[in-house]
């Protein structure tokens, strides 16, 4: 057989050699392609300064003033003149129940009065008769026209006709207290509002019986609302009364300013959130609406800001253009934090000094030369 081995070895160095000069001009090529170049750009230079620091929660409007209005007797509903919306006074009738056991009872406990009464007149009736038979017998004695034994049992009738009394007394007494105990149970049959307001709830149907203690409606004094916001409980040490908050409630127009009133210093095991009030006082307020605040937390020293114009957004990613150190423009991913004006904060991605373009963002492409 004849060897091969030579001729294989020179065509291997022939194709090796020919690959290692295509990639080199391929390289130098590259090299040589000119940059694209743009003008008009605007630069600005990452710089740290302090930035206001605030913290952004939601909260629900709230009366500072409420009543839950509850059955204290039960009975069925016989009377229901107001509904939800309506505007009540202090002491307005809400509702009539039909209760007469109590009212049974209340015209039993004013008979037990006159009862008392008419025994307690006989009582004294007794006691005068026992009260003069005794001093008769007091002048028999001592005439000796009666025995001792006999003005010892007049004495002793004179002492029971007293402790006679005493008990008509008491039991007129138990009597009275029984008759207001019993009218005032009479009484609960008429519910009537504990402060003037705007009833917001009403649980009472017509003619539905209702039960000792169940809540029947809510009341709620208008003109004196507070918005009541959830805030992280890792912030209770951060926030106090009479912070600075910019409110902005979604069912009316605008913010306005306000303060926080009084801290809650209880956490929602559930949210781990504590409560933060702000008393408002705006017209159209009602209770439930909605409303955001941004709380003043003070500065943060180490804060970076951009234009938020030089921010680009690619899907759920958000970039910029950063050019490098021979002005080449590179797009850099960061994290946003809030919007301050028409600035936006850049929690991570940015270098003190580095140069971001902030204008002229529609010339820009990765790789180009920025002059």
């Amino acid at each position: 057989m004849k060897n091969h081995a030579p001729m294989v070895t020179l065509l291997l160095l022939v194709v090796l050699t020919a690959g290692g000069c295509s990639q080199k001009h391929e390289a130098e090529n590259r090299e040589n392609t000119p940059v694209a170049v743009v003008k008009g750009t605007t630069l600005e230079t990452v710089k740290r300064a302090a930035l206001p620091d605030t913290l952004e929660v939601v909260g629900t409007v709230r009366a500072r003033t409420s009543a839950v209005v509850s059955a204290r007797i039960p009975g069925s509903v016989r009377l229901l003149p107001v509904r939800e919306g309506d505007r009540v006074r202090k002491g307005q009738l809400l509702a009539r129940l039909d209760a007469q056991e109590n009212q049974a009872a209340a015209a039993a406990a004013t008979a037990g009065i006159d009862e008392a009464r008419r025994a307690l007149d006989e009582a004294f009736s007794r006691k005068k008769l026992a009260d003069a038979t005794f001093a008769r017998y007091q002048n028999l004695l001592s005439e000796q026209a009666v025995s001792r034994q006999e003005f010892d049992s007049r004495q002793t009738d004179k002492d029971l006709a007293g402790q006679g009394v005493a008990r008509a007394e008491a039991r007129l007494t138990q009597a009275r207290e029984g008759s207001r105990a019993a009218t005032a149970m009479a009484g609960y049959s008429q519910i009537v509002a504990p402060i003037s307001g705007i009833i917001t709830s009403r649980q009472a149907e017509l003619g539905a019986t209702v039960f000792l203690a169940q809540p029947l409606f809510t009341v709620e004094s208008e003109g004196n609302y507070q918005l009541e916001l959830a805030v992280p409980e890792s912030l209770m040490t951060r926030i106090k009364p009479g912070a600075a908050v910019q409110v902005t409630l979604d069912s009316l127009p605008g913010s306005f300013a306000a303060k926080i009133s009084e801290i809650v210093p209880t956490t929602d095991p559930a949210s781990r959130t504590f409560t933060a009030k702000i008393i408002i006082a705006r017209k159209g307020l009602k209770s439930g609406m909605f409303g955001r605040a941004a709380i003043d937390l003070g500065l943060n020293a180490n804060g970076i800001t951009l234009p938020g114009k030089a921010v680009v957004e690619h899907g759920a990613l958000t970039s910029l253009w950063v050019l490098d150190k021979d002005n080449i423009a590179r797009m850099r991913i960061v994290r946003t934090g809030k919007t301050v004006g028409e600035r936006v904060e850049i929690l991570s991605g940015l270098s003190d000094g580095e140069r971001v373009v902030v204008g002229g963002l529609e010339k820009i492409s990765e790789g180009v030369k920025v002059e």
